[in-house]
């Protein structure tokens, strides 16, 4: 967690163009707040900013155009209302995560559940490069975690009932990647062309497609910006405390060897992600 620098120092605090003002970022994991924490943010904004609250790409709240002398009033009513002053700097910063399986029709994992855990252990923790954390419950990546420094997807593999296809064909409508076809009667699925996203299990009217294998898929060196560059593959696990474990080792691993000033991206090769893959390996088999 944070050193105890001050409110000035945090990384939720940041310097706007006009440098005699600031904005605060609020800590929200996963995107998540209730009604009665949304109304206490825009008491705050209302008393001590200019009544404007801006929503962030990382699921968050932003109070701009603050003055600096009133940030130790301000961390102290965001306490209260339970949604302290978030992170931004080099460390690890709010964690994003789609609806998952409260909501979504598609999402193979409990999302939200998973965010708030790992922002119980790892939020604010001071690190050498920026670590941006997002879960998506399915392949449809809408967090897109292929492009953050630690991404987390969750995937399933179908598997039909044999001897019980009807051949209807309703699961080859609904795959997107043509991954199934008919043949003599019966789908098949090509594992080549299946990117494990569940959707046939669901699309199929009398439940013969089944989910097989439902786990967790975690990348490590994505970002986004200027040069886009997509996460390798670390593992696949099968349990959510597998993956709070995995991503705390990451995060172990990257804070002693990775260096400042340049991107997590591009350390990979000089931090031995292979061997750092190997090991990983290693430990949970």
């Amino acid at each position: 967690m944070y050193k105890d620098f001050g409110v000035h120092m945090k990384g939720g605090v940041i310097t706007e163009r006009d440098p005699d003002q600031c904005t605060v970022r609020i800590r929200l994991p996963a995107g998540k707040i209730s009604v009665d924490q949304l109304r206490g943010i825009a008491r705050i904004a209302k008393k001590y900013g200019v009544g404007i609250v801006h929503c962030t790409t990382r699921q968050t709240l932003e109070i701009p155009h603050i003055q600096p002398s009133l940030l130790g009033r301000i961390e102290r009513a965001l306490v209260k209302n339970q949604t302290p002053v978030g992170s931004e700097r080099d460390e690890v910063v709010n964690i994003i995560a789609c609806p998952g399986t409260e909501r979504c029709k598609f999402a193979n994992i409990d999302t939200i559940s998973l965010a708030q855990k790992l922002d119980a252990r790892l939020f604010g923790k001071e690190m050498p490069v920026k670590i941006r954390i997002a879960i998506s419950g399915c392949p449809n990546a809408c967090t897109s975690p292929m492009l953050n420094e630690i991404g987390i997807m969750g995937r399933v593999r179908p598997v039909r009932t044999p001897g019980l296809c009807t051949g209807c064909g309703t699961c080859v409508e609904y795959c997107k990647e043509n991954a199934i076809q008919i043949k003599n009667g019966v789908s098949v699925l090509d594992p080549k062309k299946c990117v494990q996203c569940g959707v046939c299990i669901h699309s199929c009217p009398f439940n013969i497609i089944q989910a097989e294998h439902r786990h967790y898929l975690i990348l490590v060196g994505g970002r986004r910006g200027r040069h886009p560059h997509i996460g390798r593959d670390l593992i696949t696990v099968e349990r959510e405390e597998q993956v709070v474990s995995v991503v705390e080792k990451i995060i172990t691993w990257v804070y002693r060897r990775a260096w400042s000033g340049r991107l997590l991206s591009e350390q990979m090769d000089d931090l031995q992600f292979e061997i750092f893959k190997k090991e990983i390996s290693k430990g949970l088999l």
